[in-house]
């Protein structure tokens, strides 16, 4: 069992965090709304703490972006959004007016005993506070610090304001999501999340585990410069490469795949299903399932040849599918290990068997709403359990409790708050 490297951690973080596989890491999140919340949330489930810098009486934007809002257990509204919940379990919340000088302090000392921190301020702007990489490497060598921005630290746009929407845009996504023109609802979409900060959350807790373990080798700290529209770009993937082997621009095909044929939403007698098939061996069974006799034909054996043929083959699967109950058909094709399924709603999703027996939803209990239900980490551990024990916190909530790790005593914390630096 791995015991916490920090002695001045509370003894509640030392017994909770031991199975953890990241409970000898500390983390300082600077970071507000989705992308850095996204990751130090993934690195707080893991077992690190992580300490939440947020204003005094603001707090996080996503605070207040509701409804739904968290209900106390007597029916009323909290202060808590779902988009807030949904990001920052398991964290301890610290409000600090990182303007003034004693709030920059504080964050200095923090950051000495940190070996992470993370922040998406516009560039330049924790310069100003001597709280950027160069400010924070001066207390500590070691520390591994990651900037999260819309477009990097260099570069024509890096001043530039970003959300994850206009990002959807203008990395190329919007352009191949959604149905044709010409089709009904066709036009550019984007996706139903905030797809770009949640990756870019993903790629920023990688970066910051790998130089951990660099860290490990060399002694030394990093700095990260880790930017959403370089996620975009990457994210692009196939379609990327479409582009760059042929230099046509990769159009939308609604729920059709590009390189893929046939994956497709298709319309039963009674309802709609999805239909992956993924090579030619799922195809010859779906053709042998539906008794198409057209859909045995030689330009469809292959899946370059059904790309090209895509037309004549989606419109001889439209025609069967109608034909079919959706249930009877789901099941033939899953008796043949074709791969299909239902178009579920996010009730229906949630409630599936198979998310119901991996427990993905699970009830966190929560000082003022009782039991808040919440959805789990998807990663499972044979031997390092994720304990999930802290829900999100309330502004402020372990202000206190964080400043006398600082060996801050009750009369210098309130003289601080007097002063409207915490």
């Amino acid at each position: 069992m791995q015991r916490c490297k920090f002695v001045g951690l509370p003894a509640y973080r030392r017994v909770s965090l031991m199975a953890g596989p990241l409970s000898h890491v500390r983390v300082l999140d600077l970071s507000r709304v989705m992308a850095g919340p996204w990751a130090t949330q993934l690195l707080a489930d893991l077992g690190a703490d992580v300490i939440k810098v947020e204003r005094p009486g603001v707090g996080d934007d996503t605070r207040t972006w509701g409804p739904p809002f968290l209900k106390r257990k007597d029916g009323t509204n909290t202060d808590e959004s779902g988009y807030y919940l949904s990001t920052n379990r398991a964290k301890r919340s610290l409000t600090i007016d990182i303007t003034k000088p004693k709030g920059q302090e504080i964050v200095r000392k923090l950051a000495a005993k940190s070996d992470i921190v993370f922040e998406n301020f516009k560039v330049g702007t924790l310069t100003r506070y001597g709280l950027d990489y160069a400010g924070l490497k001066a207390v500590n060598p070691k520390l591994i610090y990651c900037s999260i921005t819309g477009f990097g630290q260099d570069g024509p746009r890096k001043d530039a304001v970003a959300y994850d929407f206009m990002i959807q845009a203008m990395g190329g996504l919007m352009s191949i999501t959604g149905e044709p023109d010409g089709q009904p609802g066709g036009g550019p979409q984007k996706v139903g999340v905030p797809i770009v900060d949640l990756m870019t959350g993903m790629y920023s807790a990688v970066a910051v585990l790998a130089a951990l373990s660099r860290r490990e080798q060399t002694g030394k700290g990093d700095f990260i410069d880790l930017a959403m529209l370089d996620v975009q770009a990457t994210m692009l993937a196939n379609q990327a490469m479409n582009y760059l082997l042929t230099g046509n621009a990769p159009k939308r095909h609604g729920n059709g795949h590009p390189n893929i044929m046939p994956q497709q939403v298709f319309k039963c007698a009674d309802g709609e299903i999805v239909l992956a098939v993924g090579n030619d061996s799922q195809y010859a069974k779906l053709a042998e399932i539906l008794g198409v006799p057209e859909l045995r034909d030689q330009r469809f054996a292959r899946n370059s040849g059904r790309v090209q043929n895509r037309t004549d083959m989606y419109g001889y699967l439209t025609l069967s599918f109608a034909t079919w109950k959706r249930g009877d058909l789901l099941a033939a094709l899953e008796n043949a290990g074709v791969p299909s399924g239902p178009i579920n709603s996010i009730p229906d999703a949630l409630a599936d068997v198979q998310i119901k027996h991996r427990n993905t939803v699970f009830e966190l209990d929560h000082p003022v709403a009782g039991k808040v239900k919440q959805i789990a980490n998807p990663i499972r551990y044979a031997d390092a359990a994720i304990v999930y024990d802290k829900p999100a916190p309330g502004l402020g909530e372990h202000t206190a409790e964080i400043l006398r790790e600082l060996d801050l005593d009750d009369g210098a914390i309130a003289s601080l708050k007097q002063d409207g630096v915490i």
